[in-house]
């Protein structure tokens, strides 16, 4: 089945080595919310998934925002008189403030110093600034003692960047079901050299999408790649009519660190993505939590805004800024573990094969206790009680009126969803119950 399937293959230290392999490849990249270090990334992904690219053109209204211009930097430096580089962005992609308009000044310390940015309280490390990407500014990210360290001057300042019309780009890996109902699981592309903010949710994301397309779930999967906040609105702007499908959804970032492993529920707070989460941290061994929505963090907020209210959370290790080398240069390969990062993609894993397999299943013989020995599906002997599976099969028999889903049954038995699952798949098999048809959440009319 599905649920065992996914699970062993995701969570196998072979599938997170190959996402630390990816998190290699993509680390040197400067990424920014548009241009072509995104569309590298992609490449670099489409290695494990294909994937279906969409350009939208800058200045496309989206909602009350519109696409940025296209930003692409070449070289970018801090150079002394000497001609000898300060500030080089060769040596890493955060010593340039994303989004900068291009420059090419003279200019003293004094002049230059509105365009620094580091940290007094770590000074070893480099910070991540972006520009608005809408505006024409510009700046540079550096260590604060080698800002200690410069000279009056004068410097030559050089940024060689483009930002103009162009395109912002997002993907789709999509996974068709043999069902109705569509599910998503978005992670965003839009930082450069930072490890676990978020080449670790890209990275989980198709190690995640290579192991499903192995199979036929029953839900058709979206794996979306794309920015924060412009790009999950762009995705929305463009698939509204397809929103009245959406089963669950599922935000991923941040899943390398050492922190324990946390959902944070949707707006909506026992959706069945927050229910299968619950399942999960219930079932598994994992050492994290569950918090509730609030309208801060990433995409799931955009996902969750009151116009659309979707069933979707988000799964992190530390939330957003709860790790000390976030948004800096410390965010690198050292950040992350092996085993930190396999327990992320085999609980991601484990959370869609329980959305993909649960559902409602109706009792065909609901007056009185059917006979399922001579089915072949029961296996107790006089005097001794059932076994768990016995146990399981009627559970599902007992709560199949329509009104319960098997994840319901997983919450009132305190029996495996795996093991209900399996007792479901085992009475449908042989004409006890049928699996009713999927609606939207909420909608009790779907009792057919």
């Amino acid at each position: 089945m599905l649920l065992n399937a996914l699970q062993e293959r995701a969570g196998s230290l072979e599938a997170a080595r190959r996402a630390t392999d990816l998190i290699g490849l993509m680390y040197p990249i400067c990424r920014g919310i548009t241009g072509d270090g995104v569309r590298r990334t992609l490449d670099i992904v489409e290695r494990l998934t294909p994937l279906d690219r969409v350009e939208v053109p800058t200045g496309t209204q989206v909602f009350d925002w519109e696409v940025p211009r296209e930003w692409n930097v070449c070289d970018a430096y801090i150079a002394d008189a000497d001609g000898r580089r300060v500030v080089d962005f060769r040596a890493h992609s955060l010593h340039v403030v994303n989004g900068s308009a291009p420059v090419d000044r003279t200019m003293t310390l004094d002049e230059l110093q509105p365009h620094l940015h580091s940290l007094p309280e770590r000074p070893d490390w480099i910070p991540f600034r972006r520009t608005g990407y809408y505006e024409d500014n510009w700046g540079f990210c550096l260590r604060h003692r080698d800002r200690q360290a410069l000279g009056r001057g004068p410097y030559r300042v050089v940024i060689d960047s483009t930002l103009g019309p162009g395109h912002l780009t997002y993907a789709e890996s999509v996974i068709a079901g043999t069902a109705e109902g569509e599910a998503i699981v978005y992670t965003h592309t839009c930082h450069p050299s930072l490890v676990n903010d978020n080449l670790t949710g890209i990275a989980v994301a198709a190690v995640v999408a290579k192991e499903l397309r192995a199979h036929r779930p029953r839900l058709t999967w979206r794996f979306i790649f794309g920015p924060g906040t412009i790009g999950s609105l762009t995705w929305l702007s463009r698939n509204e009519h397809r929103l009245s499908g959406l089963r669950a959804g599922l935000v991923i970032g941040l899943l390398g660190d050492a922190g324990p492993l946390t959902y944070k529920r949707s707006r909506r707070g026992a959706s069945v993505t927050d229910r299968a989460a619950t399942c999960v941290f219930r079932e598994t061994s994992c050492s994290g939590g569950l918090t509730d929505f609030e309208p801060f963090g990433y995409d799931e907020r955009q996902f969750c805004s009151p116009g659309f209210d979707l069933p979707v959370g988000r799964m992190t290790r530390s939330p957003n800024g709860r790790y000390p080398e976030y948004h800096s240069s410390a965010d690198d390969l050292s950040v992350i573990s092996l085993d930190g990062l396999s327990e992320s993609i085999r609980t991601v894993a484990r959370m869609i094969a329980v959305v993909d397999a649960n559902r409602r299943v109706l009792n065909l013989s609901p007056k009185g206790e059917p006979s399922l020995r001579k089915r072949g599906l029961y296996g107790r002997s006089g005097g001794i009680g059932p076994d768990e599976f016995d146990l399981a099969l009627l559970w599902v028999l007992n709560l199949a009126d329509g009104s319960n889903d098997l994840l319901a049954m997983a919450e009132r038995s305190r029996l495996p969803f795996d093991l209900l699952d399996r007792a479901a798949a085992a009475l449908e098999g042989c004409g006890l119950v049928r699996t009713l048809k999927e609606a939207p959440e909420g909608d009790e009319d779907m009792l057919q």
